[in-house]
């Protein structure tokens, strides 16, 4: 029988409704009341949501996103008041789409509702940040959101004792304290970029990927249990070598991919300070044969600044190595 969990409020390209059902229910097994969740790339927050813990940091570099969900916290019936007014149409949106200099709570509404009507919930911005995402057309439509009380879940998921934060990933991990559980889904990107791996102004660059698998052994050294879902790029397993490899399959949901039924895999890395490998092997077989033990030697992130280049290749060789 399958569990029955909040839904997030967001569609989102990549989102991760179809993980939570399998992880989430695990995870609230593993975190004590007096324990922190933390999501540092928040987008629908569809691991959260599933899991509603009584605390947690979810941060992300998408002010506008934040900015949403402080307003879906703080005042939800206004935020549906100001959607219903709005006709679901291409003449519509499009007015919207280029009112991207709206304040307040106009402005996450415009959010709330360009989500729902864009093709394929696929939050993209050009460079200057200004959506840029076509319309849906269809049967995509805001109603969903007080219908099927979406918003109104959701601003009861954020209560008190959920801080949201508009900031890099590295400060939210480094905050990590023993026995907490840190869940990263970053925008996947490999050493070349051969994908497609940029919705917003900022892109997600193979360093940051080094720097995510760098903050993510210090963290497990701290005794907090991290997860990082990401793409089948080989060139991860060198980052994670000390991690269980969970190689993960799920059906395309945007554009051609998705009316042909195509599937796509991912990896999931967990780094596990209590060593419940018998627990994840359930979750999808565990795919690398030897587990590393985690690397010893690893230069610590400060908030303030990013690693140099050779601190990250120092601490990654650090990682490659068998201790």
């Amino acid at each position: 029988m399958e569990t029955k969990i909040n839904l997030p409020f967001l569609r989102w390209a990549g989102g991760k409704r179809w993980l939570a059902r399998r992880i989430a229910p695990i995870l609230k097994g593993f975190l004590a009341k007096e324990n922190t969740y933390r999501e540092p790339f928040l987008g629908s927050g569809a691991m959260f949501f599933a899991l509603a813990p009584q605390r947690a940091v979810l941060s992300d570099l998408n002010r506008e996103l934040i900015e949403t969900y402080t307003w879906v916290r703080s005042r939800p019936g206004e935020l549906i008041s100001q959607l219903k007014e709005w006709p679901v149409d291409r003449e519509t949106y499009s007015r919207l789409r280029s009112l991207y200099k709206m304040k307040g709570i106009k402005k996450a509404a415009r959010f709330l509702y360009l989500n729902r009507t864009c093709y394929g919930g696929l939050f993209r911005t050009n460079m200057q940040g200004i959506f840029n995402t076509p319309y849906g057309g269809g049967s995509r439509t805001p109603e969903p959101l007080w219908r099927d009380h979406l918003i109104e879940r959701a601003a009861f998921c954020l209560r008190s004792g959920v801080e949201l934060k508009y900031c890099d990933f590295q400060i939210n991990i480094n905050e990590a304290t023993e026995g907490d559980i840190v869940y990263c889904d970053p925008t996947y990107s490999g050493v070349k970029r051969g994908r497609f791996d940029r919705y917003g102004d900022v892109i997600f660059s193979w360093t940051d990927q080094e720097r995510l698998a760098n903050l993510s052994y210090l963290a497990f050294r701290k005794g907090v249990t991290v997860l990082v879902s990401n793409g089948p790029f080989p060139e991860l397993r060198g980052l994670y070598r000390a991690a269980y490899r969970l190689k993960l399959k799920k059906a395309k949901s945007i554009g051609k991919a998705a009316i042909n039924k195509s599937v796509h895999e991912e990896y999931l890395f967990v780094l596990d300070p209590f060593g419940r490998k018998h627990i994840w092997n359930n979750i999808a077989p565990i795919t690398n044969k030897r587990i590393f033990l985690a690397p010893r030697k690893i230069e610590p992130c400060d908030n303030r600044s990013t690693l140099s280049r050779e601190t990250l290749q120092t601490n990654l060789k650090h990682m490659r190595n068998k201790v």
